[in-house]
């Protein structure tokens, strides 16, 4: 049951890390690029792509969360990696939040002069969120190493 539990809580930290990885290094560069000088068009697809994945990302932090629970209780050396991992993914959802429901409204209504501010802004809280959650991956792994 152990190792369950630990397959899933890995797969679907790696899946988030990856996911963030992929839409920063490659989606959002890509975009910036085919639509040079569309910001309207550029800023129109990336609320579509973005459209609905709130809960989607909000459930799998709590699969994540809720797993990583159970494999402390379920041995519970080195608790201190598992607590500075929760800390890690509780700041990374507080970003997750605003960015969802604070950040993107903005974005939404925003006037041309207001935007690239809130994308660079986005960019930033982006590469925030990934080396919080990638550290607390790498610690997992150096978890099961100690």
């Amino acid at each position: 049951m152990t190792a369950l539990i630990a397959i899933v809580h890995a797969g679907l930290a790696a899946a988030w890390v990856g996911g963030m990885s992929y839409s920063l290094f490659v989606v959002q560069p890509k975009l910036k690029k085919y639509f040079a000088g569309r910001d309207e068009e550029r800023e129109h697809l990336t609320a579509v792509i973005a459209s609905g994945n709130r809960y989607k990302v909000l459930g799998l932090i709590g699969v994540i969360a809720t797993t990583g629970l159970a494999l402390l209780l379920l041995d519970h050396r080195n608790w201190w990696i598992h607590a500075v991992k929760a800390l890690l993914l509780l700041i990374a959802t507080a970003i997750f939040w605003y960015v969802s429901w604070r950040h993107w409204p903005r974005r939404i209504f925003a006037t041309d002069a207001e935007r690239p501010a809130l994308q660079r802004q986005l960019i930033t809280l982006a590469t925030i969120m990934l080396a919080l959650s990638g550290t607390a991956f790498a610690l997992g792994i150096a978890a099961g190493h100690l």
